[in-house]
């Protein structure tokens, strides 16, 4: 009998990532993107529960409106994708694997009970595969 406890996603996600809220005004939310060299970011609300992403899709529409639209500005929420995949911080290793085979994300928020407690990436995937976490 394997008495190895299975690796969970808890054990090798970032922990306290980059997050905004979704008053954040957008352009300082893209520029917090760009210094951090992220793809994207996850938006709670002030109880920390998760309710979008906002994504350099999320921004390069936002961009595409303000050149067609002569509309400029705006916040998070105007623009964040609100239909998000998020990864249960108890979800095995080999379950989240699977998901970043089967799908084309980048990273996934982690969540307990639809709060933010994480984030996580193909990066961290293999290296918790390869034991280097």
């Amino acid at each position: 009998m394997n008495d190895e406890k299975p690796i969970r996603t808890r054990d090798f996600m970032t922990r306290k990532p980059l997050a905004f809220a979704p008053d954040m005004d957008l352009l300082e939310a893209a520029r917090m993107l760009l210094d951090r060299r992220a793809s994207g970011a996850p938006v709670v609300d002030a109880l920390g529960n998760l309710v979008g992403m906002l994504t350099e899709r999320d921004y390069l529409n936002a961009v595409l409106s303000a050149t067609y639209h002569h509309d400029t500005g705006g916040s998070v929420d105007d623009y964040m994708t609100r239909d998000v995949q998020a990864v249960d911080a108890e979800e095995s290793l080999m379950d989240v694997a699977t998901r970043f085979v089967e799908h084309r994300y980048r990273s996934y928020p982690v969540v307990e009970e639809n709060r933010l407690v994480g984030m996580v990436s193909r990066h961290d995937v293999i290296r918790a595969m390869f034991g280097l976490v």
